[in-house]
């Protein structure tokens, strides 16, 4: 971030601590910048939080892996096979239109509110952005590509070892990307819904039974960190498995 890039955050921060100060909102509402930096103080050296961190990360993993290889099967199977584009593909796009967090009551009739329901939740907000961009980059193969497996007369498990998979792999990658910011956000909104056990979703909840606005700041903050790693590190490792990727602005 250059130092332009700070300007919009250091204004907000002036503003808030000028609003905080002239007693022009309600501290039960808006905390006050030092109340937060001390909350923050607070929870940042309690080891508590470090184990929540683990059980949001692990839970976050868990569903990703499975989210993201079951996504990545069905949208191979799509884009490479004609019958399964029209048998499964109307059904998955209908599907695919109804926002992740309205399966929460199926989830918690079918499942309960242990472990098992918050991961299959995670899968299921990793899976849709898995399915949509491995199946474009498969189907997508450039047409040149092919025709020159043909010539070097590949099979079909070569043209898709050779050519198919190294052509989608960007694209691949950009679902692996969108899928782990899924399953993170889908974590959250899993600990706080479906809401038992430890993990940095409890922060907010018990934020909000308290009503100590200054620790629900503290755990959006918490939140917004930790998904921004995330979303770096699947970026750099995307990069590297896959150089020739063009940025996405």
């Amino acid at each position: 971030m250059n130092a332009r890039g700070l300007v919009l955050p250091l204004g907000l921060l002036a503003l808030w601590q000028g609003v905080a100060a002239g007693g022009l909102a309600d501290p039960r509402l808006l905390a006050p910048p030092g109340e937060v930096a001390a909350t923050a103080w607070r929870v940042l050296t309690d080891p508590a939080i470090f184990l929540a961190l683990g059980a949001s990360l692990g839970r976050c993993l868990a569903g990703f892996v499975l989210g993201a290889g079951l996504g990545l099967c069905f949208g191979l199977l799509c884009g490479l096979s004609r019958p399964a584009d029209r048998l499964l593909g109307p059904s998955f796009h209908a599907l695919k239109n109804v926002a992740v967090f309205a399966w929460i009551p199926l989830i918690a009739m079918w499942f309960g509110f242990g472990e098992e329901a918050r991961i299959i939740f995670i899968a299921l907000a990793t899976f849709t952005p898995m399915v949509l961009n491995s199946w474009e980059g498969i189907a997508g193969t450039p047409r040149a590509l092919l025709e020159v497996g043909s010539v070097l007369r590949f099979g079909p498990w070569q043209s898709l070892a050779r050519i198919r998979l190294p052509a989608a792999l960007p694209s691949m990658m950009t679902g692996v990307q969108l899928g782990l910011m899924h399953a993170w956000l889908a974590t959250i909104g899993a600990e706080y819904f479906l809401a038992k056990g430890t993990g940095l979703g409890g922060v907010l909840i018990e934020g909000r039974d308290t009503f100590d606005m200054a620790l629900v700041l503290v755990g959006v903050v918490l939140l917004g960190a930790v998904g921004l790693v995330l979303s770096q590190m699947a970026r750099l490792g995307g990069a590297r498995l896959a150089p020739w990727k063009r940025e996405i602005a």
